[in-house]
């Protein structure tokens, strides 16, 4: 005689799927507003990846190891460019135009020279559109609060 427990059966099924087949089916496109870009904000931002581009080759292209503060413009120039932190940026981008144009001082080298002035000259253009955009961070931001 068998045993009632026994006699019962268990049924398991069990699947399996791969990451590959997960994302194999889903497209994704990046796609750009160009009427954000005619804004204010939209051309800060253009403006911000442009003007730090400059300040970043235009240091990154001279000894800038040869001045310890120059080490600290390109790490700020490095690590924002293409990233709005706006806030944080600000003020970061301003302690380095600050360091940038401080540190500039004229040697034999005129390259070097140009190039620093240059680039102090572009950290606080960027810095006063990150300004800028802070502010319009802020404004959007309070709106939404409001309401």
């Amino acid at each position: 005689m068998e045993d009632p427990q026994r006699a019962r059966s268990h049924t398991v099924t069990t699947t399996a799927s791969s990451f590959a087949e997960n994302f194999s089916t889903t497209s994704s496109s990046f796609a750009y507003d160009r009427e954000f870009l005619r804004t204010l904000p939209g051309l800060l931002i253009v403006a911000e990846i442009v003007l730090g581009l400059l300040v970043w080759t235009l240091i990154a292209g001279t000894e800038y190891f040869r001045v310890p503060a120059f080490g600290w413009v390109m790490f700020v120039a490095v690590f924002y460019w293409g990233l709005c932190f706006n806030g944080s940026a600000f003020v970061l981008y301003l302690s380095a135009a600050i360091v940038d144009a401080s540190s500039v001082s004229l040697e034999r080298d005129s390259h070097n020279f140009n190039s620093w002035a240059a680039s102090s000259f572009f950290a606080f253009l960027v810095t006063i559109c990150y300004a800028g955009n802070t502010y319009f961070s802020f404004i959007a931001w309070r709106s939404r609060t409001i309401q």
